[in-house]
């Protein structure tokens, strides 16, 4: 089952990063291929890639609200996870960058701007909205410099980037 198949891939990917295995997992969470999705307390009655084209249909976004709320929970779980793991005086979540995102800002009409991003742990100061001008995008790749350099790499450009990210503060 899918959803079933999800939880693990978020337990292993904590269980990678808490025995050492790896510093580094990419997890997708494939729109396209995916089937209906089950959720345990709620009807889904279509594919996840046909419900994020949703044309603003109410149905559909009440259907795809609920995927994509049991997605952050299962985000959520996995910070409170990596929270639970003592690292070197240090918690495994204080030490393990988090990005989740997504490649559209509205996957609807495959915009490619404003895209949605969560990140968390590695040391940052979080607990905070960072938002920017929608007009004038912010590069994301600010970001990605931000994360270079708290791992101690001292690279200054990728991709577009214009520096690190602006409000990104270690704690």
């Amino acid at each position: 089952q899918f959803t079933e198949r999800t939880r693990v891939m978020f337990d292993l990917a904590r269980l990678a990063f808490e025995n050492d295995s790896t510093r580094l997992v990419t997890l997708l969470l494939s729109s396209v291929t995916t089937p209906v999705v089950e959720l345990p307390d709620f009807a889904i009655k279509d594919g996840y890639h046909d419900l994020s084209h949703h044309g603003n249909s109410p149905d559909k976004l009440v259907q795809l609200r609920a995927i994509e709320e049991w997605h952050m929970k299962l985000l959520a779980k996995l910070y409170t996870d990596l929270k639970a793991v003592n690292e070197g005086g240090d918690s495994l979540f204080d030490r393990t960058m988090v990005l989740y995102g997504s490649q559209f800002g509205s996957a609807a009409s495959h915009v490619c701007t404003n895209m949605p991003v969560v990140f968390a742990g590695g040391g940052f100061k979080h607990g905070q909205h960072l938002a920017f001008d929608t007009e004038k995008n912010y590069p994301l790749p600010n970001l990605f410099v931000s994360m270079l350099h708290r791992m101690g790499l001292g690279e200054d450009k990728f991709a577009s980037s214009t520096g690190t990210m602006r409000g990104l503060e270690m704690t």
